[in-house]
């Protein structure tokens, strides 16, 4: 017995990534793939992909998580060994920095995912290309 899904040959990872990164279709690369800050649409606006198969869930988030802690540690570390700033001033600085930069990651990171699943034709993306 074949399996459809084992015959197809996966998508490219690497653009459909960027266009993940870039939260554009990771079909056509111009569409939004986001309405709004993390819902994705059900479908293209471009080339009509369906999007409704992704299942990012929580996996923006920890990755997100992730980045942020491992580049906001060391620094931590080194501004508090190098200069000794005052407690509350480095609270806030890094404070506001952590939220930044985990404002700015986790669309673009949902968009990773999303495009991911996308390019292994995973939970229901495994449609023949037209």
């Amino acid at each position: 017995m074949s399996n459809t899904i084992a015959t197809q040959p996966d998508r490219p990872l690497g653009p459909a990534l960027f266009k993940g990164w870039r939260r554009k279709c990771p079909n056509c690369g111009n569409g939004p793939l986001l309405k709004g800050y993390l819902k994705v649409r059900e479908s293209c606006s471009v080339c009509r992909e369906d999007l409704t198969p992704q299942r990012a869930d929580d996996g923006p988030a920890y990755l997100t998580i992730l980045i942020v802690g491992h580049l906001m540690a060391p620094l931590l570390h080194i501004v508090f060994v190098q200069f000794r700033p005052e407690p509350l001033i480095m609270f806030t600085i890094f404070a506001v920095g952590c939220v930044a930069l985990s404002l700015y990651l986790l669309p673009r990171l949902k968009g990773v995912v999303v495009a991911f699943q996308w390019a292994r034709r995973m939970h229901g993306f495994d449609h023949s290309d037209a």
